[in-house]
């Protein structure tokens, strides 16, 4: 029977670690299969900043007490066919409900070691829209860095945990170019934000939200809070700085006053 995450009583509940091995078992057995598949989303935070970092996600209280609810996983279009046959072949299994409520495109999973995997594909399209194709072999666990990053800055409503996300991500991790370890700014700033107000106006907001946050953040050290403050100013100045469309001037001189993201759907 399938349960929400929080209908779980917390003592049945699976610890962080069984998450993490659990998401890489299930990429790795994809992979065996020929389907390329990634984990994305807060988990996929954690999973990058690795164990030197632990501690400072627990005085964040990023976690909470389930720590994470589910895995989020996203996959090319092509492999979606198939999809429902590899989970069964890894322990999961999904009904005819839960493919109405998720939509065309992305699958629930449940009654496997976590409670609920979500697989989407090619695209992340909630209050923007951020497009996977060609990207997910970039890495080999995870979406890429700035794919990541990305999926935190097009939140409208961006909350207290999304923002510690960022936080962490830029003590974690430099800016630069490329994707190796480094949160690939050009990309986000040419792909995203050079021609699409709507997505930019949402992301250097929430940037500005992540500077004026981590003043706040008291249970890291000033080293921490120091790097993260001049890496997240740092996309933002080269974000800023990129020259920008026709297309881009005409939609920022109407600026806020018209919608400028999509809603999102809560299945």
């Amino acid at each position: 029977m399938f349960r929400l995450p929080t209908q779980i009583p917390i003592e049945e509940y699976p610890p962080p670690e069984v998450f993490v091995t659990e998401a890489e078992r299930l990429v790795d057995e994809a992979k065996k299969r020929g389907i390329v598949l990634r984990v994305m989303g807060g988990m996929a935070v954690y999973m990058r900043c690795g164990s030197e970092f632990t501690e400072a996600w627990k005085k964040l209280k990023r976690l909470g007490d389930r720590v994470f609810t589910d895995i989020d996983f996203v996959s090319y279009g092509r492999h979606k066919n198939d999809m429902i046959e590899f989970m069964k072949t890894v322990g999961y299994q999904t009904d005819a409900n839960l493919i109405v409520q998720a939509g065309k495109n992305r699958h629930i999973f449940y009654g496997g070691k976590v409670p609920m995997v979500e697989i989407f594909y090619d695209k992340l399209d909630m209050n923007h829209l951020i497009d996977y194709g060609g990207r997910l072999e970039a890495d080999t666990v995870t979406v890429p860095l700035a794919e990541l990053m990305l999926q935190k800055l097009q939140i409208v409503k961006i909350n207290d945990k999304d923002i510690k996300d960022l936080a962490v991500l830029f003590a974690t991790h430099d800016i630069g170019k490329g994707d190796l370890e480094k949160i690939d700014i050009d990309l986000i700033s040419s792909k995203y934000m050079q021609s699409d107000w709507n997505f930019y106006y949402t992301a250097t907001t929430n940037l500005s939200k992540v500077l004026e946050a981590v003043k706040n953040f008291d249970v890291l050290i000033e080293e921490d809070k120091v790097r993260i403050s001049q890496r997240a100013a740092a996309a933002l100045q080269t974000i800023e700085n990129a020259p920008k469309t026709t297309k881009w001037k005409l939609r920022a001189r109407v600026g806020p006053k018209v919608k400028w993201y999509n809603d999102v759907d809560e299945w």
